[in-house]
């Protein structure tokens, strides 16, 4: 199954309500993780975003998924850049 890696874009004006939903955003994480879909995420230190990255059928089935991050349907989520990764040595390698 393919491996996407999602960059989450966010702005400071985004920051309060963020801090409001983080404890949902992290449940829902922390769902796919247990299923198997998320393989690993975190923010960046300097609070622009994060990387986030899932393992799906295809790009269409990761963008619905997408939908569904409480992060997103509260608009928190500025901007979205995912692509497929083809790792090829490490802990995500095939």
């Amino acid at each position: 199954m393919p491996i996407f890696a999602v960059h989450y874009t966010y702005s400071e004006a985004t920051l309060p309500d963020r801090d409001i939903h983080r404890g949902d955003h992290r449940g829902w994480l922390f769902g796919l993780v247990d299923e198997g879909t998320l393989l690993s995420s975190g923010p960046y230190p300097d609070g622009s975003g994060a990387l986030l990255i899932f393992r799906a059928e295809d790009e269409a089935a990761l963008k619905d998924l997408l939908t569904q991050d409480p992060f997103a349907r509260q608009g928190l989520v500025d901007a979205v850049r995912a692509v497929e990764w083809l790792p090829v040595m490490g802990a995500f390698a095939s």
